[in-house]
């Protein structure tokens, strides 16, 4: 982590659904994470992974069966969720439809007993960092989905909590609003230095707006790192495989030093790879290459990977080329950049070269 203070400790949390014994669901298993003060961080992992019954955990819905949950040192078990610092935005945002978007943002300061002219001077300020002044005085049920989104944030947020959770808040929301809320909800994050705790499935979400991300799987939190380092260099084989596109390659480790190993591919070549840990030479193992991190050429060459091209996706900013490997049979996908330079020089059925740059391959574990 950072050198921030730390937020929220998840200290060897396990969350067991039903009886302990083993008919009992392990929803968490040993799970330990910290989150930093003012960090935006992401739960990230398919629907299943756990993600979901972490937050609920750091509200108070639900309770570890062992470990404890910090905020800010203080370990929270014995409080209820009205008594936490915590507020939460859910997928359905929750508001109430016969009262003005005014009133919503206003509901949790009138329960917590605010004056009236302090509550009045919190939602006009809520209502400027949403930018909604205009609609103030609108039904919720009158506004749109995006418009919904942002009272429903800006409700959470009124009450000036230490720690804002999201579950999968922009799901409902069309392609182009949810790239839009992305935006909306970094700048929100920074502006207000709340630290946002954000749980979705969506990979793209996580790397656009997260300082950090942990990406879990099956009640476990695999890796946990900055979304660069997440992309770029993941730890095991299921990171790689769930964050974007990936190809996998196998081979046999030659020899390595100083975190890389030279690598003989099956598929025909040999290549440098990075390598997180120290394997012993002669190993089997997979190696990951990101499709923008090759590219295909006409000439052959002992350095390229021959293969059949099958299929060309274009893409406006980019095409992405399907390669049937020659050794092995496997496909390769090249994304490469599209320039009004360059001339379509490859076709369909052409036998062609994979070029992978030395260092742009990853050796994973499984």
């Amino acid at each position: 982590m950072t050198s921030k203070a730390a937020a929220i400790e998840a200290l060897g949390v396990s969350k067991v659904f039903g009886s302990a014994g083993p008919d009992g669901m392990k929803a968490l298993d040993n799970v330990s994470v910290t989150i930093g003060e003012n960090e935006f961080f992401t739960l990230l992992g398919p629907s299943g992974c756990g993600k979901t019954t972490l937050l609920r955990l750091i509200a108070g819905f639900d309770f570890p069966t062992e470990g404890q949950i910090l905020l800010y040192g203080q370990d929270i078990a014995p409080f209820p969720p009205h008594q936490r610092p915590v507020n939460t935005v859910f997928q359905n945002y929750a508001l109430f439809p016969h009262m003005t978007v005014g009133q919503n943002i206003g509901f949790g300061l009138e329960m917590l007993g605010k004056p009236k002219g302090q509550i009045d001077a919190r939602v006009n300020e809520m209502l400027r960092l949403v930018r909604m002044e205009d609609l103030k005085n609108r039904k919720t049920n009158q506004i749109s989905g995006g418009q919904q989104q942002r009272v429903a944030l800006a409700r959470a947020l009124a009450p000036q909590p230490k720690v804002l959770l999201l579950d999968e808040p922009l799901s409902a929301l069309d392609y182009k609003l949810r790239k839009e809320m992305q935006i909306e909800l970094k700048r929100l994050q920074s502006e207000t230095g709340i630290t946002f705790v954000f749980v979705t499935h969506d990979q793209e979400e996580a790397l656009t707006m997260s300082d950090r991300i942990a990406v879990m799987s099956k009640g476990h939190i695999l890796q946990v790192g900055t979304p660069n380092e997440i992309y770029d260099l993941p730890a095991v084989r299921f990171v790689a495989n769930f964050i974007g596109e990936t190809n996998f390659l196998e081979g046999q480790i030659l020899s390595s030093a100083k975190g890389q190993a030279k690598v003989a591919l099956d598929a025909g070549t040999t290549i440098v790879a990075g390598l997180a840990d120290d394997p012993s030479p002669t190993e089997r193992i997979t190696v990951m290459v990101r499709p923008e991190h090759a590219e295909i050429v006409a000439a052959r060459t002992a350095t390229t990977i021959a293969g059949t091209l099958e299929n060309i996706v274009y893409f406006g900013t980019d095409t992405h080329y399907h390669v049937r490997l020659a050794k092995g049979g496997g496909e390769f996908v090249v994304r490469m950049q599209n320039r009004r330079a360059r001339s379509d020089e490859f076709k369909r059925g052409m036998v062609v070269g994979v070029k992978i740059e030395n260092g742009a391959a990853r050796v994973l574990k499984d």
